[in-house]
């Protein structure tokens, strides 16, 4: 039967557009960017039309074959990565790449799901515009997947999370019949926003192939700021501080522990931290805003509050944009830091911004009583109370034995979000690593609302089954 099946995809598909899941060329699509996820296929479909993307899903629905979307595969939580599921196949979006138009006027751009995201930047930094959506895998992550997952990143304090700067998406479903979502309407009541469902959905209700987003006016002034304060709580005392003063210029407000930076000088031993003394707590703050409205001006005048109200220890302004570039390499080299370190616990934590000092300290003191010979680091988006707080295990220790240590040490984290009302999922998705979890935190009547949403869109359950939903 896989031998027909295969015969079938090759027919709708051109030679390169099938590889066999046993092919060498098909390992980079059944393992993650972590190697923390191996997975399995029957085939490896690369459609490069929304055409074709009809006629795979057609074939899997008559022959119930389970169908993996994927996108960029940066994902974290095993959400594009199957294991256990020999007889599916992964349908990569990669081929399905072009920008099928920009409007200056209305503000939109359109781009086939596999476009790269930094691609989609590009084309409207060509029109003196900005697309905000700013991950550290930009240059390799697509946008369907971005939709797919909701993903978030270092904007989303001003410009809101994946799901705020879609306008309008076209998606084959589980039937292979193809819904239009994209007016370019910025306000549009007709009853139920479809599109809503299918953002977040991690591919469980269909195929994103195409969206349409918002564009900005590209700031004239940005501002970048290094900062050293004492703690977690008065690292909060100053975004608030930053908020007031600064109001919605503000785009960015990441916070850093400083057993953090040893991970970035192991990504990159050039690393200089811009800084006189040491602080337990680093701060990246930004702001844009147009020519009229001096922003260095602004951010001298509020880091001078902060000083006058002891909440800042010391500080340095980007003078050139290479100089903020320096500032923002030491919050993505930590992350490389932590993969070059090898496997280790990480997470995704969500709570309210008056809760995050709080859920640090109290995830620090949980890790340092349970877990001694691991080190705990906290990091992350605080302006919008996203902090990824990772453990790393002892270096000795073997991949084997963090895994078995991981679920118990992931479940004392969650139980102190879930104590202070917060998510264990701020911006990476659930996927299948974190599945279990996410449905037993659901309340009855939702997990109900969920499967009713499932069944409907995708009766067959072919749709990255096990992802998201228990199979």
């Amino acid at each position: 039967m896989a031998t027909a099946d295969l015969q079938s995809f090759r027919a709708v598909l051109d030679s390169a557009g099938v590889i066999e899941g046993e092919a060498p060329e098909a390992a980079r699509y059944l393992h993650d960017w972590t190697g923390d996820y191996q997975g399995s296929a029957l085939a490896i479909l690369r459609p490069h039309s929304v055409e074709q993307v009809q006629a795979i899903v057609r074939i899997c629905a008559d022959r119930r074959i389970p169908i993996i979307p994927q996108g960029g595969n940066t994902g974290l939580v095993s959400g594009s990565i199957a294991d256990g599921l020999a007889q599916a196949v992964v349908v990569s979006l990669e081929r399905l790449n072009r920008i099928r138009g920009l409007d200056p006027t209305n503000f939109t751009l359109r781009a086939d799901a596999g476009a790269v995201l930094q691609t989609l930047k590009d084309a409207a930094e060509a029109e003196d515009l900005l697309f905000p959506l700013a991950l550290g895998a930009q240059g390799s992550c697509q946008i369907g997947g971005n939709v797919a997952t909701n993903a978030g990143g270092i904007n989303v304090l001003r410009y809101g999370m994946a799901r705020d700067l879609v306008l309008g998406l076209e998606a084959v479903l589980p039937d292979g019949s193809l819904w239009q979502g994209m007016t370019g309407l910025r306000k549009d009541n007709r009853g139920y926003d479809l599109k809503q469902l299918l953002i977040g959905s991690e591919g469980s209700l269909g195929i994103v192939t195409g969206v349409e987003v918002k564009l900005f006016p590209r700031p004239a002034n940005v501002e970048t700021a290094y900062l050293g304060v004492r703690s977690f709580e008065d690292a909060m005392a100053l975004f608030g501080m930053a908020r007031r003063v600064c109001s919605d210029l503000l785009t960015a407000f990441e916070v850093i522990g400083s057993e953090c930076i040893a991970l970035a000088q192991l990504a990159n031993p050039d690393t200089r931290v811009p800084l006189e003394g040491d602080w337990q707590v680093h701060v990246i703050m930004e702001l844009g805003c147009s020519s009229a409205i001096d922003g260095r001006a602004l951010i001298e005048n509020l880091l001078g509050e902060a000083f006058e109200a002891d909440l800042l220890g010391d500080g340095a302004i980007a003078q050139t944009r290479a100089h903020a570039r320096a500032f923002w390499a030491i919050r993505e080299d930590l992350v490389e830091g932590q993969a070059r370190r090898g496997r280790h616990i990480r997470t995704d934590l969500s709570v309210r911004l008056s809760d995050v000092a709080r859920m640090i300290e109290d995830s620090r003191r949980h890790i340092l009583s349970a877990w001694p010979s691991w080190e705990p680091l906290a990091y992350g988006h605080a302006g919008d109370g996203n902090i990824h707080f990772n453990v790393m295990p002892p270096p000795d220790l073997s991949n084997e034995a963090i895994h078995d240590s991981g679920k118990e040490i992931l479940d004392g984290l969650y139980a102190v979000v879930r104590k202070l009302g917060g998510s264990f999922s701020a911006e990476h998705g659930v996927g299948r690593s974190r599945r279990d979890t996410y449905w037993d935190w659901l309340p009855p009547e939702q997990r109900a609302a969920v499967k009713a949403i499932k069944a409907a869109f995708d009766p067959l359950g072919i749709m990255n089954p096990g992802s998201l939903i228990p199979l």
